[in-house]
């Protein structure tokens, strides 16, 4: 567990776990044979992923080229809209190149199918997929992602890019945000009790003082 902005963060995929998984991946990608490779990772939640697979995929001997879309399907919710928009586009001419396609997470698959179909019909070799998180039968549509990091229960998760309303993005590690716990009967109860009348709070008081002073003499006689 983690404390993060006063909510808990119960950790699914911890740093040390997804280093050896990119270590993994970035090998799987250097035997799959891509030709001319771009890689193009979209934003912004595959940002931190897309970095350290980057830099795992020049471990494994590969020197691809790298770009940068943007594409929205979520505000500031939880629960896609189901409409991708295109946000910011890549620079690169990509015909006749094989495309390496970053996202963090493969959940409905709209967004990063838009991303792949925009590849082909500019006319990419190839347009394969490489996700940190797959969320099996949450599919709005037939996909498949040639490169797989974990299966990732159906929760919404953040950190290690992932976000809920732009927070949690600098977490080294994938996890869920905790819900908070309503306030018992008995500690409602509590906070509704009525304020003491002032004489008995201040002989309380009086009471405690000299209780105090008693305990403060018992150790002062018994430590140095």
């Amino acid at each position: 567990m983690a404390r993060v902005r006063g909510r808990t963060i119960r950790v699914l995929f911890d740093a040390e776990t997804i280093a050896a998984r990119n270590r993994e991946i970035a090998q799987e990608i250097a035997k799959a044979g891509y030709r001319n490779l771009l890689v193009v990772s979209i934003l912004k939640g595959s940002f931190v992923f897309a970095a350290d697979l980057l830099r795992a995929l020049h471990d494994a001997g590969l020197s691809p080229e790298v770009e940068f879309i943007s594409l929205s399907s979520y505000g500031t919710g939880t629960t896609s809209s189901g409409e991708v928009r295109l946000v910011r586009d890549i620079e690169s001419d990509v015909a006749g190149r094989d495309v390496l396609i970053i996202d963090d997470i493969l959940e409905s698959g709209r967004t990063i199918a838009f991303a792949r179909d925009l590849m082909l019909k500019r006319g990419a070799v190839r347009a394969d997929l490489a996700v940190l998180l797959e969320k099996p039968g949450k599919l709005a549509q037939p996909l498949a992602a040639e490169h797989v990091g974990f299966t990732c229960p159906d929760l919404f998760v953040v950190g290690y890019g992932m976000d809920a309303a732009h927070a949690f993005r600098e977490l080294p590690f994938v996890g869920v945000v905790e819900e908070r716990r309503p306030r018992t009967a008995r500690a409602a109860a509590r906070g509704s009790r009525a304020p003491a009348p002032a004489g008995r709070i201040r002989r309380a008081a009086s009471g405690s003082r000299r209780g105090s002073r008693g305990r403060a003499a018992y150790r002062s006689r018994r430590e140095p």
